[in-house]
């Protein structure tokens, strides 16, 4: 460890090939031969790494695993792992499957299956007190659960059954998985002020921000009146405000959302979208699809919504999800409206002034005369 200096700056150096053949440890004052050394280091976001010495490493990025995946992990490997460890017999301990899924949705949202392992140990340890305490056997099921591991730390998502105006289902990527991030815009009375809550990071506020250009731009083909900017307030509200949200895929949800809002058209509820919006309305690729796309199966969305050129992607989705989502593939943001309202846009027909000439005022002569009584 490098003491003057920070650890990311003796890791430069001890990375730099340049010179890392005559490393010297500024704790015991020795040179070390670092060339022939491979360093191999771990990371859950790669954004809080300096930029020089990202930029020496070659990264592999190893997506987070399914529901189904660590499923079949804690059932082939961990809970005979565990059970081994505790001297437990298959007689004397049992989990159902119901239960696995209970631990993997309800008490360990993870990318990985560390804490899976120490939830399934500590029922290990919870049914070695019960069988020591003159129990014959110890069984775990999706009733009793709560009973040894308390109350369920994290609910289901779900969506809406009730296609709403204003309010879309968006897609976002964590630290560990694909979650729901539904977006909320309302359009008040006001002078033009636009107003982003939710704890959005900069990334999000620019692409909103984006979305309400792009709408100005193209409000007459939305049949939105032009003024709107002038005329209202629009207040886009990301749910869970605690959370920070930030990256590039929110863009197409939040310009359906406006334009949902500002048209009064509904959004279908079962329909969820990720992907970045351009100034002109283009469909800009996103990360993240395969963990985005378990998301929104599991909160029940049958369509998901994805930029043209996310479609190479669709071989890393699992095919568990791609029997129930249908993948709709954008190239701009007019195929997303298409598919994401629930009727068709009317665009506002201005009349030409050979139009507004044409129209016929009947002279004095022509009118008939009024009548008394």
């Amino acid at each position: 460890m490098c003491i003057r200096d920070s650890p990311s700056s003796a890791l430069l150096e001890a990375l730099d090939p340049e010179q890392n053949s005559t490393f010297t440890d500024h704790y015991i004052e020795f040179p070390l031969d670092l060339s022939k050394v491979l360093f191999i280091t771990t990371a859950n976001d790669v954004s809080a790494i300096a930029e020089p010495l990202y930029d020496r490493m070659e990264v592999t990025e190893l997506n987070s695993y399914t529901v189904e995946e660590k499923f079949n992990i804690a059932k082939r490997h961990l809970v005979k792992k565990e059970m081994d460890k505790h001297k437990l017999t298959g007689r004397e301990f049992k989990i159902t499957d119901d239960a696995i899924y209970d631990i993997i949705e309800s008490y360990t949202r993870e990318a990985g299956v560390r804490n899976l392992e120490k939830t399934i140990a500590t029922l290990c340890r919870k049914g070695t007190v019960a069988l020591e305490s003159g129990e014959k056997a110890f069984k775990v099921t999706s009733d009793n659960i709560e009973k040894y591991l308390g109350k369920r730390k994290y609910t289901k998502e779900s969506v809406s059954k009730e296609n709403l105006v204003g309010t879309v289902n968006g897609l976002a990527w964590t630290s560990v998985g694909g979650t729901m991030l539904p977006i909320e815009v309302s359009a008040l009375d006001g002078t033009g002020k636009i107003e982003l809550t939710g704890n959005l990071g900069d990334v999000m506020q620019e692409s909103a921000k984006t979305a309400v250009s792009y709408v100005r731009s193209k409000a007459e083909y939305f049949g939105i009146d032009s003024s709107f900017y002038k005329t209202k307030d629009i207040h886009i509200h990301a749910p869970e405000g605690a959370v920070p949200k930030d990256g590039p895929s929110a863009g197409l949800a939040i310009t359906t959302a406006l334009v949902s809002e500002l048209t009064g058209i509904p959004i279908k509820s079962n329909v969820a979208m990720t992907g970045e919006v351009s100034l002109k309305g283009r469909a800009l690729p996103i990360g993240g699809l395969k963990e985005k796309s378990m998301a929104a199966y599991k909160a029940g969305c049958d369509t998901v919504i994805i930029p043209k050129e996310n479609e190479k992607d669709l071989e890393d989705v699992s095919d568990e999800v791609k029997a129930s989502v249908k993948f709709v593939t954008a190239d701009t943001f007019d195929d997303v409206v298409t598919v994401a309202l629930e009727s068709k846009i009317k665009p506002i027909v201005k009349k030409s002034d050979d139009e507004k000439k044409s129209i016929i005022v009947p002279s004095k002569a022509d009118k008939s005369p009024s009548v008394t009584q």
